[in-house]
């Protein structure tokens, strides 16, 4: 199969779908691999490094486009590149299609076949969607530390404390792998933190933290309690295919300290605080009631680097199931798919979309 990987256009975009050693795999298994000339730069491989491997480099997106089979990409198409699609290509990245009705529009017109990496699923897991989860978790921990200063907006606040200060207060909305990392990273700064999942095996997991870390269910009057102590809200809510259910309401927002900090990082399925929406990283906040908000719809793309040597460990084999006759039967990327010659097929997306 011919196999195309385009440079990232979003705001400050550096990841690649996969780097050299990746692409020298897929070649070594009959494929022809083209990447679009510069896209890997940001994540420290040169177009060299992709030739030397047996790669072809295409000067533009036109011609990668219209070259290949399977398109590659990281994150979903922006309007920009809708032109560029065809309706026997075969789509394979980040889609997010229940908060995006506008592109999941623009892919049924094309009549293309589209998998979302979020909603391939094995053993009751994501496997494609993990590794940008546990980097999203622990990134928000970082950033929010930041924000928190005065000078960004924030409280003045240092998570860990220190003696004779009281620590500062994280509140975390799920324990998933993107909760479940940013409770880590919060607990070992020294932070109160406060974590909400629905089930008891995340509650244990969680516990497990330390002594400055407490696990609570997701009940409404308790979830309202803790977001009004919060300094720092963590929102790491995922349904597979569908829109983030709302956990925080405007109301409970307004109540808020002054200075304090959001950060949804399931924003791009909708968010679970309602009054998050999409920034990027050349505008990533705004202030909203005294709050800081932080809605950057591709948190990863912060460390192109780091971030593209973790998805392309995963997303290999997925590829190479893919570009073989029969692949799109895989029973993992099965799930995967949202669109099917031009019909919407993931059942939480079209549930979503008709909302």
């Amino acid at each position: 199969m011919r196999i195309g990987i385009p440079k990232e256009v979003k705001v400050r975009e550096g990841r690649v779908a996969l780097i050299p050693p990746a692409v020298s795999e897929l070649i070594q298994h009959g494929h022809e691999v083209l990447i679009q000339s510069g896209a890997g730069v940001a994540s420290g491989y040169p177009d060299e490094d992709y030739r030397r491997v047996g790669a072809q480099i295409a000067p533009d997106a036109t011609t990668l486009y219209g070259s290949v089979q399977l398109l590659l990409k990281v994150k979903e198409p922006i309007a920009s590149e809708y032109a560029l699609l065809r309706k026997d290509h075969i789509l394979f990245s980040y889609l997010h299609l229940a908060a995006t009705p506008k592109l999941a529009q623009a892919l049924k017109e094309k009549g293309l076949t589209a998998v979302a990496f979020e909603t391939v699923e094995a053993g009751g897991k994501l496997p494609l969607l993990a590794p940008m989860s546990d980097i999203a978790g622990r990134l928000s921990i970082h950033i929010g530390t930041t924000l928190l200063h005065s000078h960004s907006g924030g409280r003045g606040v240092m998570l860990g404390g220190m003696p004779s200060v009281e620590r500062g207060h994280v509140v975390i909305l799920g324990a998933g792998v993107a909760g479940g990392n940013a409770a880590t990273v919060a607990a070992a700064l020294g932070a109160q933190v406060t974590v909400f999942a629905p089930r008891r095996e995340e509650l244990e997991r969680m516990h497990a933290l330390g002594p400055n870390v407490t696990a609570l269910p997701s009940y409404a009057p308790l979830i309202a309690e803790a977001v009004y102590s919060a300094d720092l809200l963590i929102g790491a809510v995922l349904i597979p295919g569908a829109k983030a259910p709302k956990l925080v309401t405007a109301e409970m927002v307004r109540k808020m300290k002054p200075g304090s900090v959001i950060i949804d990082i399931s924003v791009d399925q909708g968010g679970c605080i309602e009054t998050i929406r999409p920034t990027d990283y050349e505008h990533p906040t705004y202030i909203q009631d005294g709050v800081v908000h932080f809605g950057v719809t591709n948190m990863p793309g912060a460390v192109p680097r780091t971030a593209s040597q973790a998805l392309s460990t995963v997303l290999t084999p997925y590829v190479l199931k893919l570009a073989t006759d029969g692949g799109l039967n895989d029973p993992a990327i099965a799930k995967g798919v949202n669109v099917a010659g031009g019909k919407i097929v993931h059942l939480a997306v079209v549930a979503a979309l008709a909302n």
